[in-house]
């Protein structure tokens, strides 16, 4: 036997390898995390060996019985891997092997890592897709309740950063609920897209003995297995889609952090932070920090660049594997991790946010936000839009001359500008 038997691929060399080279290749330790997909994947695969009698129904019994106590010791904390284990599928069969002995090593007929590892990162992804979800439900539903707290807050709405016109602010809050509403509608459409078994394609040419690919879909609650086995093995389109999604969440979450803090500092005063939810300063007593909507506003940073690394390793790449896609799981694992650690923080500050209305109406006002109201009011009786807007453009310069705002001008002041400004026109200058 030869010198590299604990490698899967060892058999064809004489010279065992170059540290730096086992070095570089070992996966990091958190790639590891597929271990209880690679053994969903273990036990599909054992069944496939059945059906083609490479096992017998005692032999499937007891490799079953034995992936699932690996399962169990593995999520248990009491299973790890060791130096030697370059991967995760090297892992599992490692360990399974010590427990099965020869029993074990005939898991490895009619699949690669190929098809593994792909299959791994799809289980993974698909379910941890569904976390993604939950957590952005629960972040949504946040502000849901918020907002239907403030279906009669009134608030200046913003346009360039600029007072534009007054709005409920309960519907400001559900603009960023609809957001994330579009990224769970992202996810579930890129889960039906996913949702192919990669196995039975093998290293990329398919499998004399894996010859029932559409059972293994089944088995692993796939909705069909991959329609081309070079495809299946060379393709990361699925992962960078999903990390557009996670991209997109993060950037509509990053907009949701930035009015965070804009509402919470002193220039606005719309709301206050609940102490369980911000930080202070080690030199400023006063000081309360909006922490969570930062550092969410940081990592979102984080999700864009996954999406740009992996799409630039999969660029100009020839079919089918090569070994530049093992980084995949990098970049994916990481956008899961970095959502799963910011949405359940983010659920927590808003729901937690206490929004100081009053300073909020003062505020609606301000910047003319009414001037529309105006322009809209003479169009509603006769007056071209085209003039009503020069009319209105013509009040704010009055008012803008005058330092005060436009409920403040006389009825005097406003037939200056037009006779068609007659006092009704106030109704248009309320908040109501």
């Amino acid at each position: 036997m030869s010198d590299n038997a604990e490698l899967l691929w060892g058999a064809r060399f004489k010279a065992a390898p170059a540290a730096s080279l086992t070095a570089l290749s070992r996966s990091p330790d958190y790639y590891f995390a597929l271990a209880p997909y690679d053994l969903a994947g273990c036990r599909a695969h054992a069944r496939e060996l059945a059906r083609g009698d490479l096992l017998s129904a005692e032999e499937l019994s007891t490799m079953l019985a034995a992936i699932d106590a690996l399962d169990a010791d593995y999520r248990a904390g009491q299973l790890h891997p060791i130096a030697a284990d370059e991967d995760v599928h090297t892992f599992i069969e490692r360990a399974l092997t010590e427990r099965l002995g020869p029993l074990g090593g005939k898991l490895r007929a009619g699949r690669s890592r190929n098809d593994q590892t792909v299959n791994d990162l799809r289980l993974y992804l698909r379910d941890n897709g569904r976390k993604v979800v939950s957590a952005l439900l629960a972040l949504q539903q946040a502000l849901v309740e918020q907002a239907a707290a403030h279906t009669e807050s009134v608030a200046p709405g913003f346009t360039h950063l600029q007072q534009a016109q007054p709005i409920v602010f309960g519907h400001q809050l559900l603009a960023h609920a609809q957001s994330f509403a579009r990224d769970i509608e992202r996810m579930q459409d890129w889960d039906r897209r996913s949702a192919r078994c990669p196995l039975g394609a093998a290293a990329m040419a398919g499998s004399a003995i894996a010859r029932q690919p559409a059972q293994a879909a089944a088995d692993l609650a796939y909705l069909a297995p991959c329609e081309n086995s070079i495809d299946a093995v060379a393709s990361r389109d699925y992962a960078a889609e999903f990390l557009f999604v996670t991209s997109m969440i993060g950037i509509n979450l990053s907009r949701l952090c930035e009015e965070v803090c804009m509402w919470a500092s002193r220039q606005f005063r719309w709301v206050e932070l609940h102490d369980s939810y911000a930080t202070g300063s080690s030199i400023m007593p006063q000081k309360k920090n909006p922490d969570i909507a930062e550092l969410t506003r940081g990592r979102s940073g984080r999700l864009v660049g996954n999406l740009m690394a992996l799409l630039t390793t999969m660029k100009a790449m020839p079919l089918s594997y090569n070994r530049d896609l093992s980084d995949d799981k990098r970049n994916v694992i990481d956008a899961v991790d970095t959502l799963l650690l910011v949405l359940p923080a983010m659920a927590g500050m808003m729901a937690t946010l206490t929004f100081n209305t009053e300073v909020m109406r003062e505020q609606a006002p301000d910047g003319f936000t009414l001037a529309t109201e105006v322009a809209d009011w003479l169009a509603m009786r006769g007056v071209p839009f085209r003039e009503a807007h020069e009319i209105t453009g013509q009040l704010v310069q009055l008012c803008e001359r005058e330092n005060c705002g436009l409920s403040d001008l006389s009825d005097a002041q406003l037939q200056t500008v037009d006779a068609r400004l007659t006092p009704e026109v106030r109704h248009a200058l309320t908040l109501e």
